[in-house]
């Protein structure tokens, strides 16, 4: 199997779970033990808003392997119109480019490199 030939949203669509364990498990870890705290402060991580701009942050710092970029710039690029009412759309393929190279990482076997980019966000 290509993995690059994998469409984009179904990146996405593995990279989300695999995003949203690695944040629950470290919420668990820093000691929150009730679901509604559990809840509100994996938000903080998993929004659209918030997803985009840990991928800009990353971005910014030359974090990504050019490879890596092609990943999420595929994502970012792909011809969608719909999105969630909570964000608009430029921040939605940012969020969802982050996903897809989650997703991307995983279907690779790269979960080292996972594990870099989850503590880049959770630091």
């Amino acid at each position: 199997m290509n993995v690059l030939e994998i469409n984009v949203l179904v990146l996405a669509y593995l990279g989300d779970t695999v995003y949203e364990n690695h944040v629950r498990r470290f919420l668990i870890e820093k000691g929150y033990s009730h679901v509604n705290d559990l809840q509100k402060e994996a938000v903080s991580y998993v929004s659209a808003k918030n997803q985009a701009h840990y991928l800009q942050e990353m971005l910014d710092h030359n974090f990504l392997t050019k490879e890596e970029i092609d990943v999420v710039m595929r994502a970012r690029n792909y011809k969608t119109t719909s999105h969630p009412k909570s964000c608009d759309i430029i921040t939605y393929k940012y969020a969802t480019g982050l996903e897809a190279l989650i997703g991307y990482l995983e279907l690779t076997n790269h979960s080292e490199r996972i594990d870099e980019i989850m503590n880049f966000i959770l630091r």
